[in-house]
C-alpha cells in the first residue's frame, strides 16, 4: 500500500499517534465469521486493516467470530486464512478465535447479572420480537425483566449447564425498551445451542451474541482502532455499553466506514450460500462469483485486487462501484507480464490446398515489451484452424476478415484468401479452402497485397485441445434482488467451448495469458483437464471516472 494514501480513518490514525497515546504501534483486527468463504467486500475490509498496521507499524489480529457452531466449519476457517494469506497479508502469531474467550465473555455475562444488568428472558424469539417496538413506537419490557440477580444467576446455569431447551431462555441485556435505537431494547447477549463446536466440542451449550463478543474481545486484545463498516454505525452504543458496564480496563473506539458496493454482484454471505446450496454456481470459488476463492480460480491477480481497493478508497459514503473498475484494474495487472499466445476458442478448419511442404516454424515474442520472456514457436502448415468468428460468407459492409474471395493476414504468418467454402447436409459451414501467397510472410512482405484485417490462427500439428470458459455477468441487474434470484440470474453467464491453444501455452510454466484477440485466461488448477478460463477481456481503453 502506499505511504500517501489520506482518508478519514487515516487522518485519525495520525492524529493518535501525534498524541503519543500509540507508543505500541496500532493494533487492528479482521474478525470474520467462519460460516463461509470471503467476498471482495472482505477484501476491502482486509486490506484497510492489515494495510493501515504496514503503513503505521502495528499488528493486526485475524480473529475468528465462531460463536455460532451450527454454521461454523473448520473448512471455512481454512479457506480464509488462505484468502488472507494470497491477498498478501500476514497475521503472524496474531491469531484468535472468539471461543478462545469464551470463559472470559462467560464471566463478564455473570457480572453484568449480579450488577443488576442483564436478566434471563423466557419469551420466545417471537414475542421478543413482538415486544421489541418499532421505530416510532417503544418496545414494552419482558414479564421476566425484573427476576432478581440471584434467580437469573441460577438460571444461567442452567442454560450453561445444559439444562434447558434452544429458545426456552436467553440472557438479555437489561438497558431501555423505549431507546430510539432498536439495537439498544434489551438485547439478547446468549441463547442456548445444542450443537458441538468445530473447536470447544461439547464443552459449551450456551453461545454469546456477536455483539456483546467483539467489543469484548476488542479490549482483551489491545485493539487501538476497531473499523467495522456502516451497517455497524448504530450498533456502536451497544459496544460502549457493554464495555462501559463491565470490569475491563480498556475501551478501544469504534470506528466505521462504508462496504464494498459492486454492480451485478451480491456480497450477501446468506445469498451465495443459497446460490452453491442451490446449485445455481459450481461452489464457493465459481469464478462467476465475486468470492475471493472465485476471483482466484479465474485468474485475477491479488495485487489487481489490493490496488482496486486502494483506488476506491475509503468513506462514509456508500456507492456502487462499477465491474469496469475491477477490470481495468486486473487488465492493467495482467498487461505487465502476462505471456501471449494464440488460442482458438471455436474452431473453424482451413486447408490451405497449395501448402504442400512439412510445416513451418515461426517465431513470435511472448510479449511485445517484455523480451525477458523470450520467444516461443509456431507453425504454419496444410491444416489450420480459425476463430468461427473471423468468417462470413456474406459479410457486412466494412467487414475486414475472411470471407469469399477476400484476403487477410495470419498473424506472424502469412495472408490467405477464401476460394471456397465446403457445408455439412445442415448447411453450416465446416470447412475453408484457401490459397496463401508465399512471398507474404510477415516482416518480408513482398506481395504488394493489403489485407485489411489480421486474424489468429493455430496449425493442426501445432494444436492442443482444451475446454476454455467464457464467464459473463452472473446477474442480469446491476443491484441484484437477493430474495427473487431466479429472475436475476443470467442464462449466459458461461459459455463454453471445445477450443484449441498452441502447444507452447500448454508447455508453459506460466498460468495467466493473453489469448491474442480473446482476452486474459487462467489455467484452472481445480481440475485434471486442460481448462482455461477468461480472466477479462481486452477492452483496455476503458479508464476509471473515480
Amino acid at each position: 500500500m502506499s505511504k500517501d494514501l489520506n482518508d478519514f480513518i487515516r487522518s485519525r490514525i495520525r492524529a493518535d499517534l501525534d498524541e503519543g497515546d500509540l507508543s505500541d504501534g496500532i493494533v487492528t483486527r479482521f474478525p470474520p465469521e467462519p460460516n463461509g468463504f470471503l467476498h471482495i467486500g472482505h477484501a476491502k475490509s482486509i486490506c484497510l486493516n492489515f494495510g493501515v498496521t504496514e503503513e503505521f507499524g502495528g499488528s493486526t489480529y485475524l480473529r475468528f467470530d465462531d460463536t455460532n457452531p451450527r454454521k461454523e466449519s473448520e473448512n471455512f476457517v481454512e479457506s480464509i486464512k488462505s484468502d488472507v494469506r494470497w491477498l498478501g497479508f500476514d497475521w503472524k502469531d496474531k491469531l484468535t478465535f472468539a471461543s478462545d474467550y469464551f470463559d472470559q465473555l462467560y464471566s463478564y455475562a455473570e457480572q453484568l447479572i449480579n450488577d443488576g444488568k442483564a436478566y434471563v428472558c423466557s419469551l420466545t424469539t417471537d414475542e421478543i420480537r413482538n415486544t421489541r417496538g418499532t421505530l416510532l413506537e417503544p418496545g414494552s419490557d419482558s414479564p421476566y425483566r425484573d427476576r432478581s440477580s440471584e434467580e437469573n444467576l441460577s438460571l444461567f446455569r442452567d442454560m450453561k449447564a445444559g439444562k434447558c431447551e434452544e429458545g426456552e431462555h436467553v440472557l438479555r441485556a437489561k438497558i431501555d425498551m423505549s431507546s430510539p435505537n432498536m439495537n439498544m431494547r434489551d438485547p439478547v447477549l446468549y441463547r442456548v445451542i445444542h450443537a458441538s463446536h468445530h473447536r470447544t466440542g461439547d464443552d459449551w451449550c450456551i453461545y454469546p451474541m456477536y455483539d456483546f463478543t467483539h467489543c469484548i474481545c476488542d479490549a482483551l486484545e489491545g485493539i487501538t482502532h476497531s473499523l467495522c463498516t456502516l451497517e455497524f454505525e448504530n450498533h456502536r452504543p451497544l459496544y460502549d455499553w457493554v464495555l462501559e458496564n463491565i470490569d475491563i480496563n480498556y475501551h478501544p473506539p469504534q470506528i466505521e466506514f462504508s462496504r464494498l458496493g459492486l454492480e451485478y454482484a451480491v456480497m450477501s454471505k446468506r445469498v451465495i450460500t443459497e446460490l452453491v446450496n442451490r446449485g445455481y454456481v459450481e461452489g464457493w470459488d465459481d469464478p462467476r462469483l465475486y468470492t475471493i476463492a472465485g476471483l482466484r480460480r479465474r485468474g485475477v491477480p491479488s495485487e489487481s485486487i489490493r490496488n482496486f481497493c486502494r483506488r476506491i478508497g475509503i468513506s462514509k459514503q456508500d456507492n456502487l462501484v462499477e465491474t469496469e473498475y475491477l477490470d481495468f484494474c486486473v487488465r492493467e495487472e495482467l498487461e505487465q507480464d502476462a505471456p501471449r499466445g494464440m488460442a482458438v476458442i471455436d474452431p473453424l478448419r482451413v486447408i490451405i490446398t497449395n501448402f504442400d511442404e512439412e510445416d513451418e516454424v515461426l517465431t513470435a515474442a511472448w510479449h511485445p515489451k517484455n523480451p525477458e520472456l523470450g520467444n516461443r514457436h509456431l507453425t504454419f502448415g496444410r491444416e489450420i484452424y480459425i476463430e468461427r468468428a473471423d468468417f462470413e460468407e456474406i459479410p457486412p459492409k466494412k467487414y475486414k476478415r475472411l470471407s469469399p474471395g477476400a484476403i487477410v493476414r495470419l498473424r506472424y504468418a502469412y495472408i490467405i484468401r477464401c476460394d471456397e467454402v465446403i457445408k455439412d447436409g445442415n448447411g453450416e459451414v465446416v470447412e475453408i479452402r484457401a490459397t496463401y501467397f508465399p512471398d507474404s510472410k510477415s516482416g518480408a512482405d513482398t506481395s504488394g497485397l493489403k489485407p485489411k484485417g489480421v486474424i489468429h490462427f493455430i496449425s493442426a500439428a501445432n494444436s492442443i485441445a482444451a475446454e476454455i470458459r467464457c464467464y459473463e455477468h452472473l446477474f442480469i441487474s446491476k443491484v441484484p434482488n437477493g430474495d427473487r434470484l431466479e429472475n436475476e440470474l443470467n442464462p449466459e453467464s458461461v459459455r463454453i467451448y471445445s477450443g484449441l491453444i498452441e502447444r507452447a501455452l500448454f508447455e508453459s510454466d506460466a498460468k495467466s495469458f493473453q489469448f491474442e484477440r480473446n482476452g486474459y485466461f487462467f489455467r484452472d488448477e481445480s481440475t485434471s483437464r486442460l481448462v482455461f478460463n477468461r480472466t477479462v477481456t481486452l477492452r483496455d481503453k476503458w479508464k476509471p471516472t473515480t
